[in-house]
């Protein structure tokens, strides 16, 4: 059996309206939604077993994602109760108890093909990142969501990831930027786990204070835990593709991930 983590608690307020009643990636894009493409990516790779961290609108999630299941892929759900006040670090940390063997590890608000998620499948690190080297080319005229939000990375002599994150350097000197998809063996799970085991540790009653690039812990993302890691000395290693997938933030993201979906000869049916 292959998991996969979907951390799917937030609201996606900049993308206005069509969060109203929705939770983020059940906006639809094209003919499915953006979970529906993303099942139908992680399927194709093998997963058969999804478990997703939900906040807003939680019950609206379940049902949809439901209804958007491949068939024989199993469900779990697990709730973030502080969604509203937290960050995708601690929407993962709900999920704590998923890391005890290999799985993936997806935000909710992307979209990407079935090869990116099967070459990802086919990864043999402790700790896989998928990374788009062509990533600036995916920011042209994306005037709503500029460069400097993107997560990027650069590679060390060795060819690991040696820093990731918002602003973790000038995008100009970025070697990729982490799609938001990852893949942990048993180890890297393990890694992981005992990771953000310390930090709650670390930061219990002070969750407002810094961690790694993040202002206050409570508002970390995956990219902090993933440099943590990285500074531990833990083996991250790229996965590099060359576009094949959108980021959803915005209204103007709709239209390019529409066009995505469009554009490519793969069947995602």
């Amino acid at each position: 059996m292959s998991r996969a983590i979907i951390v799917a608690a937030g609201r996606g307020k900049r993308l206005g309206h069509h969060t109203a009643d929705l939770p983020k990636c059940l906006v639809p894009i094209g003919a499915r939604t953006i979970l529906g493409w993303q099942l139908r990516a992680l399927a194709a790779a093998g997963v058969d077993e999804l478990v997703m961290v939900r906040g807003y609108r939680g019950d609206v999630l379940e049902a949809g994602a439901r209804a958007e299941a491949p068939a024989g892929m199993k469900l779990r759900f697990i709730d973030n109760p502080e969604w509203e006040t937290n960050n995708v670090l601690l929407s993962l940390a709900c999920a704590r108890a998923e890391l005890d063997g290999p799985t993936m590890i997806s935000y909710s608000d992307i979209i990407f093909t079935p090869a990116v998620a099967r070459d990802l499948a086919a990864a043999t690190g402790a700790i896989d990142l998928v990374i788009d080297a062509e990533f600036a080319a995916i920011y042209d005229g994306r005037t709503e969501h500029p460069l400097d939000e993107a997560e990027v990375a650069d590679l060390g002599d060795d060819d690991r990831v040696r820093r990731v994150g918002k602003r973790a350097l000038p995008a100009e000197d970025a070697d990729g930027e982490f799609i938001g998809l990852a893949r942990l063996s048993a180890e890297g799970a393990a890694w992981a786990g005992a990771a953000i085991d310390a930090a709650l540790a670390r930061y219990a009653g002070r969750d407002h204070e810094p961690y790694q690039r993040a202002a206050r812990f409570r508002n970390a993302y995956l990219t902090d835990l993933l440099q943590e890691l990285i500074d531990a000395g833990k083996p991250v290693t790229p996965v590099l593709i060359r576009g094949q997938w959108r980021e959803i933030d915005t209204g103007q993201d709709l239209e390019r991930a529409a066009a995505l979906v469009q554009s490519t000869g793969e069947d995602w049916t």
